[in-house]
């Protein structure tokens, strides 16, 4: 069975303004191999509508930032992650997903 190649593992998501992209970046770069960044991002949420056009620079937009972590490494991320968000705008999911090539995620070091 194909499923039977696949890894389990979790899939954080972090919306944040972009003005605080380079501190979630910062911390990422401590616990995981590698992310996905998606700016601008539109949507609504507790702070009302946010357009996903550029107003004035990539600061002033929101972000997605998009990783995956082997189970075991979630725990550090989110030590982190949380702290961060309680003090800033900013939200966090975390899912199961299964991935192909799970090597990709382990530590180079």
């Amino acid at each position: 069975m194909l499923s039977d190649r696949l890894t389990t593992m979790k899939k954080i998501e972090i919306v944040v303004p972009g003005e605080h992209v380079g501190d979630i970046r910062e911390l990422l770069a401590e616990h995981v191999t590698g992310y996905t960044q998606i700016a601008p991002v539109s949507g609504m949420g507790h702070h009302g509508y946010h357009e996903g056009r550029l107003l004035y620079n990539d600061l002033s937009a929101q972000a997605m930032i998009i990783t995956v972590v082997r189970p075991e490494a979630l725990e550090p991320v989110l030590e982190g992650l949380l702290p961060l968000l309680e003090r800033r705008s900013g939200v966090v999911w975390v899912t199961d997903v299964a991935v192909s090539r799970a090597a990709y995620f382990l530590p180079t070091s």
